[in-house]
């Protein structure tokens, strides 16, 4: 049986829901509630932000990457425990992948059977949000609007205003109304929200919007709506039996620092359940390195930390002679982007560890965003070849061969830009990077595949043969 929970929507991006999740999320876990925090996929930073807020990680759920009873059964399992779930949305209600609104933040709140409150901005609009409302209310069946938020508010005649219009013409509630806040107390930049782990003054900013909120927001009435959802039930346990094999549970390590920090907390699970120990590394500032059997090296914000990161360069050599002496590697994006030879930022070089010829240059507008889809079309140790799956793109950055030489790409991408043309993945020895991020528990045999190739790689240290 599920916990209490609630979709907090909008009507577009920028319209004010991660302001209003994060200071529910941060005033409901202030009042003593046991909070858990989810977010409509894919993003990993607007999660962090409402895991900080929580005080305990948050779960992406996403219908473009699990089935509704996959879904439901990875709500259940993540939200054991808890006595509230709040699910931040994405984008529009009802914005989708086509003219049907697949994979929509009102195709989750259907999936998980959830009320939803809609964060609405009210900028120099009176009657005409009861009419945008009646609107949302009946464009599809199966969403349960319970609630608005009205956000930026000109003064206390325009809420009063809108709060009449809105009653008077539906029977939606009125929740709160946000007065326009002057500056965003959690800044953003060109992938949107800062990282938390380059803004020291989260924690005090997240009480600051709690208080905010709550100041103009029925929270425990949002509470309330949240406990007057259905019972969700699933037969299915989300994380099936793996048979992890004989002996030593080999040790992948992942790096976690202000550069590289994107990492779905369902991968690293995934990653355990399949039989590895996982430890937490750092490559800007951290301790020397254990022996590992296998790396993984996630996503993140490595231009704006180029300088930092280039400066290790015992750190960023000891990766290289590590992959190409044959330890599985695995890089998504920004990790991608360390194994490169450099990363151009603002018409800076700095050179990085050198295992792939290839250069990153950001760009000042994104260079791949969105959904992909994934055909391997080259021998690796993580994907079969002639697999296909589903995986994200979002990138600033532009990835060229240096001088002019060519590449040979493990996956082909349609849809999706990759590396540029559909083209992604690059392979050497038993290191795999791709600008593709992937869902773990959406790519059967990922997890399986990388720990066996981390077994290998230590199985074969141990008779003291290698594969450089």
């Amino acid at each position: 049986m599920s916990s209490a929970r609630l979709v907090i929507a909008g009507l577009n991006g920028g319209t004010g829901k991660t302001i209003l999740s994060l200071g529910t999320v941060r005033a409901l876990t202030n009042a003593g509630h046991s909070v858990k925090p989810f977010k409509k996929g894919p993003d990993y930073i607007d999660a962090e932000w409402l895991g900080l807020a929580a005080g305990r990680a948050a779960t992406n759920l996403d219908p473009f990457f699990l089935d509704a009873a996959r879904l439901q059964s990875l709500f259940l399992h993540a939200s054991a425990g808890a006595s509230i779930s709040i699910i931040e949305g994405n984008r529009g209600l009802y914005d989708g992948r086509d003219v049907t609104g697949s994979c929509s933040t009102a195709e989750l709140a259907r999936i998980l059977d959830s009320p939803v409150v809609l964060a609405m901005d009210c900028t120099k609009m009176t009657r005409t949000a009861a009419a945008i409302l009646s609107g949302v209310a009946a464009f599809e069946p199966g969403v349960k609007l319970a609630g608005v938020v009205l956000n930026r508010t000109a003064n206390e005649r325009h809420r009063s205003m809108l709060r009449q219009c809105i009653e008077h013409y539906t029977d939606i509630p009125v929740l709160g109304a946000l007065p326009r806040l002057r500056d965003n107390p959690i800044p953003e930049r060109h992938m949107g929200l800062v990282s938390d782990r380059e803004f020291a003054q989260c924690a005090g900013e997240l009480d600051r919007v709690a208080q905010f909120v709550a100041q103009h927001v029925d929270v425990e009435r949002m509470a309330e709506i949240a406990r007057s959802a259905q019972p969700l039930a699933s037969n299915e346990p989300f994380w099936p039996v793996v048979a992890q094999g004989d002996g030593v549970r080999p040790r992948i390590g992942y790096v976690r620092d202000a550069a590289l920090w994107f990492y779905y907390e369902e991968n690293l699970e995934a990653l355990r359940q399949a039989g590895a120990d996982l430890v937490e590394l750092r490559i800007i500032d951290g301790d020397p390195w254990p022996t590992l059997d296998g790396l993984y090296l996630g996503g993140g914000f490595p231009e704006t930390l180029a300088r930092e990161l280039s400066a290790c360069r015992e750190r960023l050599a000891g990766i290289r002679e590590a992959a190409l002496a044959g330890l599985p590697v695995y890089a998504e994006c920004g990790g991608f982007m360390v194994l490169g030879e450099s990363i151009v930022m603002d018409g800076v070089e700095y050179p990085m560890s050198g295992v792939f010829p290839v250069q990153t240059v950001f760009h000042p507008k994104p260079q791949g965003l969105g959904y992909v889809e994934a055909e391997v079309v080259a021998e690796n140790p993580f994907f079969p070849q002639g697999m296909v799956f589903r995986g994200h793109e979002f990138h600033y950055s532009a990835c060229r061969p240096r001088d002019g030489g060519a590449v040979t790409h493990a996956l082909r991408l349609n849809p999706g830009t990759g590396m540029g043309g559909g083209a992604d993945g690059l392979v050497q020895a038993n290191t795999f990077a791709a600008y593709t991020h992937i869902f773990g528990p959406a790519v059967q045999g990922w997890a399986e595949r990388f720990v066996r190739a981390a077994r290998g790689h230590r199985d074969r240290l141990n008779k003291g043969t290698d594969l450089s």
